[in-house]
């Protein structure tokens, strides 16, 4: 195990990476006043039913209440995939899924469905930042304004957590860093559907886009 990593990180990841950088962590310390916690899909669609989302939802809410404390911010993020019967994202639906599969995505991730809503046990606070996207990236352009909001609270660091590690999560630790965030994954507190999935979305994070870390280790170690 390769430390400050808290997962099996294949050797030539980390033979990689010390080519490439020298050190295992990117960052040394995150100012916790300028970090936001950025829980991605915790909604019902998505949690209900698996039991690795269910799992991680306490060290969620501990990270939540810890970052709140030291005068961070938390952020939820939703996908909304359709509005009014409508898909807001035709490609996906038309092409990625059978038919009815594609509809029941749209329709259950709509505003007002059951399945949109945050998951009941997330402790959700009023003053917290709440977001919503129409694809995977919480911080691709034009579809969530995740950054805008972040922004205006002078945010500068970023820890995703959420669903499914190696689709939303991975793609909004991608495309944070490429707005300049610095990224912290944190390990134990992303959940996929297979092991093989999970590993390979914060791999790829690892490499090149941001840190892994564990809940203890990001609040032990990382928040200043």
């Amino acid at each position: 195990m390769a430390e400050g990593t808290s997962l099996e990180m294949p050797e030539y990841v980390i033979e990689r990476v010390m080519q490439k950088r020298g050190r295992l962590r990117v960052f040394d310390q995150f100012d916790a006043a300028k970090t936001a916690l950025v829980v991605i899909d915790m909604q019902k669609f998505y949690v209900d039913g698996l039991p690795s989302a269910i799992s991680i939802i306490p060290a969620i809410n501990r990270l939540a209440e810890n970052l709140r404390s030291r005068g961070g911010v938390v952020a939820w993020v939703s996908m909304t995939a359709g509005k009014g019967g409508k898909s807001l994202w035709p490609l996906y639906h038309d092409k990625f899924f059978h038919p009815e599969n594609g509809a029941r995505h749209r329709d259950e991730l709509t505003p007002g469905a059951k399945g949109h809503a945050l998951h009941e046990e997330l402790d959700v606070r009023a003053n917290d930042i709440f977001a919503s996207k129409s694809r995977f990236s919480a911080f691709f352009p034009g579809v969530c304004d995740l950054h805008e909001q972040l922004q205006e609270r002078g945010i500068q660091h970023v820890a995703i957590t959420g669903v499914v590690t190696n689709f939303c999560c991975e793609t909004s630790a991608r495309d944070a860093m490429m707005l300049d965030y610095q990224v912290a994954m944190i390990s134990d507190s992303n959940a996929a559907r297979y092991v093989e999935d999970h590993i390979n979305g914060f791999t790829t994070v690892f490499q090149s886009f941001g840190d892994v870390v564990s809940a203890d280790e990001f609040l032990e170690d990382m928040l200043r």
